[in-house]
């Protein structure tokens, strides 16, 4: 790696500058995506993945990670990727814990469809307060996880994917299981999710699983739902006893 490189990857401070700030709107989703896609180890992450996520050009894209690393939020190897420091993975973190809380809110106390608040908590996610963000925590009694099963993270536990990856696709047959996770929360996905009774929480047992027909039959409330392999995979279900 030259020099110019190494530079990108240190804090302002320690190069003797002082002009860091807190992230824009447009910093934070960045930092944001590069969270998502870099998991809990923190990975790297190519910048033709953050553009094509975020639907900028390389080069917008490129850019921008160049001034997220000169804040000393991110490292940035021109031929690697990025990877966020611990300044930036906090910063993300907390723009994660705003936007899961605002969909909870929108849900629960506003009873909007949880299909449509993700564009709104999207919106409000970058200009609400940490004083508001905690009334509201505390208003709906320090929810987990947000409506669509996402872990919402704790300010002294920073966790905000689950662990168990087991979905209808691929757990045991004839098991009492729980919807706990719905991987796809396009609209789309979440509208047929609903229509079909299996969001979060929803006990079920799964009654066969047929790979050469590509379906799985599922019993839930006293009926049978049938959903394809595909649509299995995208629902993260627990055992329960």
């Amino acid at each position: 790696m030259n020099s110019q490189n190494q530079n990108y990857g240190r804090h302002p401070a320690k190069l003797g500058l002082f002009c860091w700030k807190m992230p824009t709107s447009t910093a934070e989703n960045y930092l944001k995506a590069i969270l998502a896609r870099s998991g809990s180890a923190d990975g790297v992450v190519p910048t033709g993945a953050i553009a094509k996520a975020l639907g900028v050009t390389s080069g917008t894209s490129t850019t921008m990670v160049k001034s997220l690393a000169f804040q000393g939020l991110l490292e940035y190897h021109s031929r690697e990727g990025v990877r966020l420091t611990a300044e930036g993975r906090k910063a993300a973190l907390v723009v994660v814990r705003k936007h899961r809380l605002v969909e909870t809110f929108l849900v629960q106390v506003l009873k909007m469809d949880w299909a449509e608040v993700d564009r709104e908590a999207e919106s409000l996610e970058h200009s609400i307060s940490e004083r508001v963000l905690s009334l509201i925590d505390d208003y709906l009694g320090h929810p987990a996880v947000d409506p669509h099963g996402d872990l919402i993270p704790r300010l002294n536990s920073p966790q905000f994917v689950r662990s168990s990856r087991q979905t209808l696709a691929t757990c045991a047959v004839g098991k009492a299981l729980q919807v706990e996770h719905i991987l796809d929360q396009s609209p789309a996905f979440l509208t047929f999710i609903q229509d079909n009774g299996l969001k979060p929480g929803t006990r079920v047992r799964l009654r066969r699983r047929d790979p050469t027909g590509g379906v799985v039959e599922c019993q839930l409330s006293g009926r049978n739902c049938v959903l394809g392999l595909a649509e299995a995979g995208k629902i993260e279900v627990k055992v329960v006893h």
